[in-house]
C-alpha cells in the first residue's frame, strides 16, 4: 500500500502528582491552548481539553507517528515546564500514567460534550469514581493499588 490512512478518536486522562489542587481557572485556559499546540505539533488534532484542578481531559484525534507512551510524556513534560515557568509553582508536577480510552467517529460529539462539562460531572462524582468508572466501562483490568494515588477529601 503506498499510504497510510488512519482515524483513531482517544481521550487521555490524568492527574496533578498526589492528586493536589493546584490547577487555577485564572490561567488554566492558557495551559490548554499550550497542550493543544503541542498536539498540533505532534501531527494531532485537539477536539476537547477541559479539567479541574487535580486533573484533566484531553480528547484528540490522534495520529500515530508517534507512539502514544512517547506523545503522552511530551505533553506532560513541556506542559510541566509551561506551569513552572508561567505560573510560579515551582514544584508542580504530573502524576506518573494515565488513562487511555478510544471511540469512534460516532461518539466525537458525545465525548466532546462530557469533557466541555467537566464542572457539572463533579458536583456529583469525585475524580476517583469517574476515573474508575471509565475503566469499568471500558473493561480494562485494574487493580486499585496501582491507580493514582487518591486523596480522600
Amino acid at each position: 500500500m503506498a499510504n497510510t490512512y488512519t482515524q483513531l478518536y482517544v481521550h487521555l486522562v490524568f492527574s496533578v502528582k498526589g492528586r493536589e489542587s493546584l490547577i487555577r481557572k485564572n490561567w488554566k485556559k492558557r495551559l490548554y491552548e499550550y497542550i493543544g499546540g503541542i498536539i498540533n505539533h505532534k501531527k494531532s488534532k485537539p477536539l476537547a481539553i477541559n479539567g479541574m484542578a487535580d486533573h484533566i481531559h484531553i480528547f484528540i484525534g490522534y495520529n500515530p507517528s508517534t507512539s502514544l507512551p512517547d506523545f503522552v510524556e511530551e505533553i506532560k513534560t513541556s506542559s510541566n515546564r509551561f506551569i513552572k515557568e508561567n505560573f510560579g509553582l515551582s514544584t508542580f508536577a504530573w502524576q506518573k500514567g494515565y488513562g487511555a480510552f478510544s471511540y469512534s467517529r460516532s461518539q466525537i460529539d458525545a465525548v466532546i460534550k462530557y469533557i466541555d462539562r467537566q464542572e457539572e460531572h463533579h458536583c456529583t462524582k469525585t475524580f476517583k469514581e469517574e476515573y474508575i468508572k471509565m475503566l469499568s466501562d471500558f473493561q480494562v483490568d485494574f487493580k486499585p493499588a496501582f491507580l493514582f494515588d487518591f486523596v480522600e477529601q
